[in-house]
């Protein structure tokens, strides 16, 4: 999840049972609601043998259930519909001083809960191609995303909006005051810096994405964390169709940010960018990338109450056990997926990664 941190393991499958309307015309607030229930177990252990002041493994196993409501649009100019989400979570093994690897919700006493669960929701409104939301939900901005990458996903309250209405361009936008991490139930979270650990209280982004032709696109993004800094996100892609099993991918990613307001975290004068090819194959995918970051301080981002880090760090070389973001650091990553679905088993995929 980020640097520094000592070697990791973590399993995870996931089955997914959905139900919805038929895909027809837009019917109605009920007509077209869906209801998607996903089960994901997850087993997580981060060895931590050769770290000072530890004697236990971090180690957690727990079966999480998350329930995704999303309604339709009521008729007429302006439509009206909600979304809503439940979860829970449950331990299926761990204990005190193993827990905290972000899968449980951790008592007081440093004991992990035998389960935990929580429900969000959240207003919507629908005009042309554009939708306006408010209440909690799972931004997804390069320079503003929850993170996704442990048991229960984290949120984020506050307003978006989102817009399909000009022809091969979407704008994102949005406001968010309170967070919560997967493992938290406090609706009055707050937001911190990953590795800063640097506490704020409101983030504020808008960006687009072009597509010219449907195998190029560009996206553009501002965003202004309270206090804490403002940053600058672009990214440039372009997909090489070369035949129907094989392609060539060119990704081009940079964050520049800078202090702002009162500085809370300090100066920051940060210049993160990345850049990949990757040579597809049937269902195999080989990758190299670059990363550097230029600046004495780290490419820091969004963690939210509950310990978890939010997925805001769109650079190639963030992978499973490392950013490789700090102070004018540079990486070389490469990489081997193998997707298993035309071998007969849809979702499940492999990676190897060597990124020295």
């Amino acid at each position: 999840m980020s640097a520094g941190h000592y070697g990791a393991f973590a399993l995870a499958s996931i089955s997914t049972l959905a139900l919805a309307a038929p895909e027809e015309q837009s019917a109605g607030f009920i007509e077209d609601s869906h209801l998607a229930v996903m089960a994901r177990n997850f087993y997580f252990l981060r060895d931590y043998r050769n770290a000072p002041n530890r004697s236990t493994n971090g180690e957690e196993w727990a079966q999480g259930f998350i329930a995704d409501y999303t309604s339709g649009f009521t008729p007429g100019l302006i439509g009206f519909g909600v979304d809503a989400q439940a979860t829970l979570g449950i331990k299926l093994d761990s204990g005190k001083g193993r827990a905290g690897r972000g899968l449980l919700a951790i008592d007081e006493d440093g004991e992990p809960r035998d389960e935990y669960s929580k429900i969000n929701s959240a207003v919507k409104a629908k005009i042309g191609e554009t939708v306006v939301k408010y209440g909690s939900q799972m931004p997804t901005a390069p320079v503003f995303a929850t993170g996704t990458g442990r048991l229960i996903p984290s949120t984020a309250e506050g307003w978006s909006i989102f817009s399909n209405d000009i022809k091969d361009l979407s704008i994102d936008a949005g406001h968010f005051t309170r967070g919560t991490g997967g493992v938290s139930t406090n609706r009055d979270g707050t937001f911190f810096t990953s590795f800063g650990g640097t506490e704020f209280n409101s983030a504020t982004f808008a960006g687009f994405t072009y597509k010219p032709i449907s195998d190029l696109s560009f996206a553009l993004y501002g965003a202004k964390y309270e206090n804490l800094w403002k940053q600058a996100y672009l990214n440039a892609n372009y997909n090489l169709v070369l035949s129907d099993l094989q392609a060539l991918n060119f990704d081009f990613n940079a964050y520049d940010t800078r202090e702002a307001g009162s500085a809370k975290a300090g100066k920051i004068d940060v210049l993160a960018w990345s850049f990949a090819t990757s040579y597809s194959i049937s269902a195999q995918k080989f990758t190299l990338a670059y990363q550097q970051i230029d600046g004495d301080e780290p490419y820091d981002y969004l963690l939210q109450d509950g310990g978890n880090a939010g997925n805001s760090v769109f650079l190639n070389n963030s992978v499973q056990y490392s950013d490789f973001n700090g102070p004018n650091e540079k990486s070389v990553q490469a990489r081997y997926d193998l997707n298993m679905a035309p071998y007969g088993v849809p979702g499940l995929s492999f990676m190897i990664v060597s990124a020295p």
